[in-house]
């Protein structure tokens, strides 16, 4: 790419960044360097944030809206957030940012901050993905997956946004299991940040197995009865660090025709599992009446 774009300040560009839900996770053994171990199945729901981009002649810049982002303020939207950095890597493989337009990202945060559903990595993937197209750079599938490694350990399974298992430490992707034709999901967080690095540092220390996967799951009630098998190895930890983690499970298992309660990632947010979608966005709309102070979803696969 030889000169700037032109003509494109009219056009605004849109990516979604999906919730990632971590149906179990398994820690199951720790590199030399101190880095944990992991196997997950990570699936994605259509909750999401909203990233837009609208080409101009400043300097790039980001904004941040939303119930989640308004209240974090410009200084969280500098060069440090993992958007900018995604944006740098694209400018970086178009030559430099000289040879892209600048412009304003707006990034529309409904997903809650540091909640365990990758909301940071799902919009630093978005803006590899959408930037990438703006610009018309194209980096091959390689190139765009080392990217999204360098910016985090989510990042590289929400760069797809689809079903996949995580091994390693996030970076091994390989495919998942068929999903069951119907099956709803309600999501709820407490509205308390945690912690990740603090997790790890609580959790008890030992590893458990990888887990051996179907080909697939006919419906919600045997995927729902798989997962009973399996565990989230950092839900104990994110309950003596977070005690309300453990008030939303509680309050989620006494939720009619609930199939499995579980937490997603490292939390806060947890997740139960419902025949259908229909059903998960009633619980979800009887909870959010409830609860008002909590942030609650539900819905289906996508």
């Amino acid at each position: 790419m030889s000169e700037k774009t032109e003509n494109v300040s009219s056009q605004i560009f849109s990516e979604s960044a999906r919730a990632k839900i971590n149906l179990y996770l398994h820690v199951t053994g720790k590199r030399a360097d101190g880095y944990h171990l992991l196997d997950s199945l990570a699936v994605f729901a259509e909750a999401c944030d909203e990233l837009l981009y609208e080409p101009g002649d400043e300097e790039l810049r980001l904004e941040l809206t939303g119930r989640f982002g308004a209240p974090l303020g410009q200084d969280a939207a500098g060069q440090n957030n993992l958007v900018m950095k995604a944006a740098a890597m694209v400018q970086a493989a178009a030559g430099g940012a000289a040879k892209v337009p600048g412009g304003r990202l707006v990034l529309r945060k409904e997903l809650p901050v540091a909640s365990g559903i990758g909301g940071g990595s799902a919009d630093a993937a978005a803006a590899l993905r959408l930037l990438s197209r703006a610009w018309k750079v194209e980096p091959d599938s390689e190139a765009l997956s080392l990217m999204a490694e360098k910016l985090g350990a989510d990042v590289p399974v929400c760069l797809d946004s689809r079903a996949a298992r995580m091994e390693g430490i996030g970076e091994k992707l390989s495919d998942a299991p068929a999903l069951p034709p119907s099956c709803g999901i309600l999501l709820v967080n407490c509205g308390v940040a945690v912690s990740t690095p603090e997790i790890f540092r609580r959790r008890d220390g030992h590893f458990v197995p990888r887990a051996d996967l179907p080909d697939a799951w006919p419906d919600a009630q045997s995927l729902a009865g798989f997962l009973s098998l399996q565990s989230n190895s950092l839900q104990d930890a994110a309950c003596l660090v977070c005690p309300p983690v453990r008030d939303v499970l509680n309050v989620l298992a006494d939720i009619p025709d609930n199939l499995l309660v579980r937490m997603s990632g490292s939390g806060a947010t947890c997740f139960a599992i419902f025949p259908d979608d229909a059903t998960a966005r009633q619980a979800a709309y009887s909870l959010s009446r409830n609860r008002p102070e909590w942030w609650v979803w539900g819905g289906g696969f996508c």
